[in-house]
Parts: C-alpha cells; structure tokens; sequence
C-alpha cells in the first residue's frame, strides 16, 4: 500500500524541468511522498500484517493534535490574501468550512476503540506534528500565502488516495467495525472533491510561475514534515 503507484502527473526523472506543469513539478513532490511513507514504521507493520490495536489507537491520537490545527491555519491563510487574490481567499475560506469538523470524526473512532475523549484531548503534538503546525501557521500569516496550496495538495492528496486504503488494511487485520475507521473512510470521498477543486484552481490562470514555484516548495517542506509526524508517534 505505501508503494502504490501515485495518480498525479508527473515528470520522469523528477526534476523540474523548464515547461513541466505545476501539476507535473507536484506529482515529483508525491513521489518522493511516497518514498517517505514506505520508510514510516507504523505504515510499514501495516502493509506486512503485523500493526496492532496499539499502534491504530497511537496513530490516531498523535494525527488529531495536528489535525485540529488543520481549518484553523487555513483560515488564518484566508484573513491574509488580499483582494486582488479574492479567488484564492474564497477557496481557502470554503476550504476551511469544510475542515473544521473532522477532529470530531477522529474522536469518535478513538472512543469506539475504547480510548478516553478526555486523555485524547489533553494530549500534545508530536515533534513532527510540532513542525508540521508550525511551518504551516507561520507561512499561513504572510501576505497572500499562496503557496500553501501545496501543502493543501499534499495533505488532501494524502485523505484521497490513501486514508481509505489504510482504513481498509487496518479493519482487515484487525477486524475494526466501520465506526471505528470513520474519519480515513470519510476523507477517500470529501478529500477527493476537495483534490478536483484545487487542481481546477491549480492549473486556472490565478497561478503565475513566481507563485507556482511557492507552491511545489510549499508542497515538498509539508511532505517531509507530514511523513516526520507518522515517524515521530508519541516522541
């Protein structure tokens, strides 16, 4: 599963050559993504059969401290385009409507395992996830941030293509019911729209190549640091 073959356009030797589209130069980014998420234990023992309870209930405690954070920098990215980037606003406010409830999701699956609200909500970010959180508040606070629709690519690519087939490798391992797999099954099909509206923006004439190259940095620091957050449970 961590070395599925990815969906998203791509150069052939992962450069970025002159004329690759920012879809391609992302599709590089995915790639080396991919590479990453191979080396993460808990997403290895996965793929071989031997990930247990503990290290479902694990990886789920440590992604909600981050994804709590998830609307909130969107929103602050929103607050800091200008109207001359009204489009971009106007996708990064919808974005972060549609964001702001799925911590709710994950607790849910965390108390169907028999894990406490109370102690997942008391819980602290990872030091990926501090990097992660970080990264993403500090660029979400420049002027129009546009770069950040990198890393929205990546996490949201990240819920499309993957979260469903993680969510059905652990129910088949560890025989979870539906209720207990319901935030990475519901992101196969809200993170797909939300992938279809941001490659329409991508790929739109909102997108000149300053902030083009913005955007597949943006989108290379967010993958690194998102595979750290997986590498990283509960350090």
């Amino acid at each position: 599963m961590t070395s599925a073959t990815s969906t998203v356009p791509s150069t052939a030797d992962g450069t970025d050559p002159a004329g690759a589209s920012l879809l391609e130069r992302l599709g590089d980014v995915w790639l080396e993504l991919e590479d990453h998420l191979a080396k993460v234990p808990v997403l290895q023992r996965l793929d071989d059969g031997t990930v247990t309870l503990e290290d479902y209930m694990r990886l789920l405690f440590n992604l909600r401290q981050q994804v709590i954070d998830g609307s909130l920098w969107i929103a602050r990215a929103a607050s800091n385009f200008d109207i001359d980037h009204f489009e971009l606003r106007a996708a990064a406010i919808k974005h972060a409507e549609e964001e702001h409830r799925d911590h709710f999701l994950l607790e849910a699956d965390y108390v169907a395992l028999g894990g406490s609200r109370q102690e997942l909500r008391a819980g602290r970010k990872n030091v990926g996830s501090e990097a992660l959180s970080g990264y993403l508040f500090t660029y979400a606070s420049k002027p129009n941030p546009a770069g950040l629709f990198g890393a929205m690519f990546v996490i949201e690519g990240l819920g499309a293509r993957r979260a469903a087939q993680w969510a059905a490798r652990f129910q088949e391992v560890l025989g979870l019911a539906d209720n207990q797999v319901h935030f990475m099954t519901y992101h196969q099909e809200a993170d797909g729209a939300h992938t279809g509206d941001m490659e329409a923006i991508l790929t739109s004439g909102l997108i000149d190549d300053a902030t083009a190259d913005e955007i597949v940095r943006c989108a290379q620091v967010v993958a690194r640091l998102y595979a750290l957050q997986l590498e990283e449970l509960d350090r």
